[in-house]
């Protein structure tokens, strides 16, 4: 008890007095710059999982051909959920004498549960969103619908037994994105205009669906009871189950949001790291003072780390009120750009920012200032005594280690938060090698040049400890702010060029062999660029080096509905462009008789398949059967042609083939796919315009609240900046005390201070820019899979920039240190 109350009372006095300014400052900012991050990303993530949710116009949905059990719908209700309920099937809509193959989509008048309509009263005309469907007897169809039949709104058209109004064009159904495979345009009708059109009977191709959307736990604990109680035929499709290039894109924008952490973790790491240092020198007074009053130890630590770990609470707390402030006045300035108000954050970033102060205290602080409990008595008489230098061996590995535990926790993705650790490490290590030749190189010059030269470079080799620490911590923030650089300007640009502005927004499927050529004369004549035209076959994966596969052999969802479908194959000699061997080798494509198979990687993990196993597919009736000799990395969000599985050319080629082609079609060119139709009736038109434009939306949030994030770490990073000039104060305003009273005037020691904090700034940029390049073409290629660009601006910044920023500050910081006369200066430190 004792020593709790003397611990009080030391922080007491030393909160008066100023000694644990800094370090609670920098433990504040560091807290603060992670929690507000990690606040907002998590608002962000979960407004950006709404908006991908909208793709299926709920957050969860029961999908069935026959109509769904009531309990279903009474369970959600009785959670809380909000409901609505969807019917689909193919039928074909007249008008006069045409008629267009289309997909009806019947919904109650609660759709959407997520996500918006958006229709055009006439063609051309502004888009307008709307948050209800139609009304009985209205009719909304897509425009490919209105070039097809040659009508216009306002018009009567035929629905089975029934007459509808068609009333607006449907420019956008939030729903469309998750339906990849449509056979014509879609036509939106009320729910309850369905048995006036005859259309649905026990014999129809329907496609019944409820719609659950609610608080996210209440989801969560809806999904967790529905998946003990569907009956057989019965699909669960949630956010895991949407289209491979939504999972990409919404996988991608988490993935950035963590990076925009990890960043401001390595930032305050690299603070807390610096403050340390003057917070063990300014201690050592007080710890020979209690050794002269008897003091053991053993009491000394005792004190000692209760004073830290009580201001890393503190510190914490403090840091955690300034982050969800920061955080709630950005959310509600950016709240319009993620459509309403974002959700209410987590509790779980709480949990993070006061466990990132108490690691970082603990990982940067508390091993060097544990060594204040040996100070000397005689620092009493003698300033020039203090506490043992510690265990280099001791002090790395305690940063490393925090740094790692904060890195992992924080990025939650091992590969991500390991190559920035990497970054991390290397540009340490090369900072102290430089900092060991600079010292090196540096003593023969001091005989050299003006007084004001050797006067700055002296400076740094009075001390080359400090200039070792000083060099790294500038190294570490200008690291991160380069980070933020190429991210900003490098890996968010690359993730939007994933998707070019004239990506391939239609596919077609089912064309015929005979069909292919003619085809692609159709392309040349309307001037519209292909994708190139694959064989694609059906058929279904039976088993794995000779065992029966099955859905019930798994535990996943996505698992079970591959292995309970049939598969996509396609033959090729040669990979396509955006497709990358990650394993394995590509077949040679001179090999006439070659047999084997390409999987894709994200369906090889779910389904357990490895290179060298054999795969069996019924194809029609026909087994066939190969080995697995690569297994490829798809772009999926390329929106080109791609298969999960493809075949050498002698496996596949001699079975039934139809082929599939992608191309992008220009606004308002819908007449040309009623051309397409009427020359090659066989073939079947896909529209993915829908999730195009919602991923795209993805990315530009995502992107916007990367950039916006980044607004805290570089804050962190300036006062991580101040922090690294302040360490070294003591050591300057002593050898400003002696060279004022030797008659060195001013303005040549702002001068010298210069000198010596523009030739720190020039070497730490210079390093930290080639390992900030080097860190982001890691995380480009190995995390992202982008192809990275490397920027000069980057290196020409990082250069010239911190050398002028970090000498700027320098000299500012001199500046209070020759204002006031020696000998005041000498009588305020006795």
């Amino acid at each position: 008890m004792n020593t709790l109350l003397l611990a009080l009372r030391f922080l007491r006095r030393d909160w008066r007095s100023g000694e644990l300014r800094l370090l609670v400052l920098a433990l504040i900012i560091a807290v603060s710059a992670v929690t507000a991050v990690g606040f907002f990303t998590d608002r962000v993530e979960q407004a950006m999982v709404l908006q991908a949710n909208q793709v299926m116009a709920a957050d969860l949905v029961l999908s069935s051909s026959r109509p769904l059990p009531e309990q279903f719908e009474q369970q959600a209700r009785s959670a809380g959920l909000r409901t609505a309920h969807t019917l689909s099937f193919p039928s074909v809509i007249m008008h006069r004498d045409e008629t267009q193959l289309v997909e009806v989509k019947a919904v109650s008048r609660e759709y959407p549960l997520r996500g918006e309509l958006r229709t055009r009263n006439q063609p051309g005309a502004e888009e307008q969103r709307i948050n209800r469907p139609p009304a009985p007897g209205n009719l909304w169809g897509e425009a490919r619908l209105m070039a097809a039949l040659g009508i216009q709104p306002g018009e009567q058209v035929s629905l089975g037994e029934a007459e509808f109004t068609l009333e607006q064009i449907l420019s956008r159904d939030s729903a469309l994105g998750n339906s990849f495979f449509r056979l014509g345009p879609e036509v939106l009708i009320a729910l309850e205009d369905i048995p006036k059109t005859g259309l649905v009977t026990p014999a129809s191709r329907v496609r019944y669906r409820l719609l659950v959307a609610g608080d996210q736990a209440q989801v969560e604990a809806f999904q967790s009871w529905s998946q003990s109680q569907l009956p057989r035929g019965v699909r669960l499709e949630h956010l895991s189950s949407a289209r491979p290039e939504l999972r990409k894109t919404l996988e991608r924008g988490s993935r950035f949001l963590s990076l925009a952490a990890l960043v401001a973790v390595l930032v305050a790491g690299a603070t807390v790291a610096l403050a340390t240092r003057r917070f063990v020198e300014r201690q050592s007074d007080t710890s020979a003072i209690m050794r002269c009053l008897g003091a053991s130890q053993a009491m000394i630590l005792q004190v000692l780390s209760l004073r830290l770990l009580l201001l890393g609470l503190l510190a914490s707390l403090l840091g955690i009120g300034v982050g969800w402030m920061a955080q709630y006045l950005l959310a509600g300035l950016l709240s319009d750009w993620f459509g309403g108000t974002l959700p209410p954050p987590s509790p779980w970033p709480l949990l993070v920012g006061l466990g990132t102060g108490m690691i970082t205290l603990i990982g940067f602080t508390l091993p060097p200032a544990l060594r204040l409990g040996a100070v000397p008595p005689l620092r009493v008489l003698r300033r020039d005594l203090g506490a043992p230098p510690a265990s280099t061996w001791l002090l790395t590995l305690c940063a490393i280690g925090a740094m790692a535990l904060l890195m992992r926790w924080q990025a939650g993705d091992a590969t991500l938060a390991g190559w920035v650790l990497l970054g991390t490490l290397g540009t340490v290590l090369l900072l102290l090698l430089a900092a060991w030749l600079l010292i090196r190189m540096l003593r023969p010059l001091r005989q050299h040049g003006g007084t004001l030269w050797r006067q700055g470079l002296a400076g740094l080799l009075r001390d080359p400890a400090m200039t070792a620490l000083q060099l790294t911590g500038f190294g570490l923030g200008i690291l991160a702010m380069l980070l933020l650089g190429i991210i900003r300007m490098d890996l968010l640009d690359a993730w939007q060029r994933t998707i070019p502005d004239q990506a391939p927004n239609h596919f077609l499927i089912n064309i015929q062999p005979e069909d292919v050529e003619a085809l692609g004369d159709f392309f040349q004549q309307q001037e519209i660029a292909q994708a190139g035209i694959y064989p694609m076959l059906r058929a279904r994966l039976t088993r794995i080096n000779g065992s029966p596969v099955s859905p019930e052999q798994y535990q996943d969802d996505r698992a079970q509905r591959l292995v309970e479908r049939e598969f996509n194959l396609s033959w090729a000699t040669e990979p396509q462009a955006d497709n990358r061997i990650v394993a394995g080798q590509w077949w040679d494509a001179t090999d006439p008789d070659a047999r084997f198979f390409s999987v894709e990687t994200g369906i090889a993990e779910n389904l357990g398949i490895r290179l060298g196993d054999k795969l069996s597919f019924d194809l029609a009736g026909v087994p066939i059967e190969a080995t697995v000799a690569n297994l490829r990395q798809v772009q999926w969000d390329s929106f080109q042609p791609n298969f999960f599985v493809i075949g050498t050319p002698a496996l596949l080629r001699d079975h039934p083939t139809n082929y599939i082609t992608s191309f992008y079609l220009p606004p308002g060119q819908e007449g040309i796919l009623a051309q397409l139709v009427k020359q090659f009736p066989s073939v079947t038109i896909i529209d993915v315009s829908a999730i195009m434009q919602q991923i795209r939306e993805i990315m530009q949030r995502g992107s916007l609240a990367v950039e916006y994030v980044f607004l805290f770490t570089l804050a962190a990073g300036l006062l991580m900046l101040y922090t690294g000039i302040q360490a070294s104060r003591e050591h300057r305003q002593q050898e400003s005390v002696v060279l004022r009273t030797l008659g060195m005037q001013r303005r040549g020691l702002l001068q010298a201070a210069g000198i010596e904090f523009v030739t720190l700034g020039l070497l730490a940029g210079a390093l930290a820019s080639v390992c900030a390049t080097a860190t982001g073409w890691f995380v480009a290629t190995e995390v992202f899979g982008f192809t990275f660009r490397p920027s000069a601006s980057i290196a020409i910044v990082g250069i010239l920039g911190s050398g002028l920023a970090i000498g700027m500050a320098g000299v500012l910081a001199t500046w209070p240190l020759t204002v006031h006369p020696p000998l005041r200066v000498l009588q305020n430190r006795t």
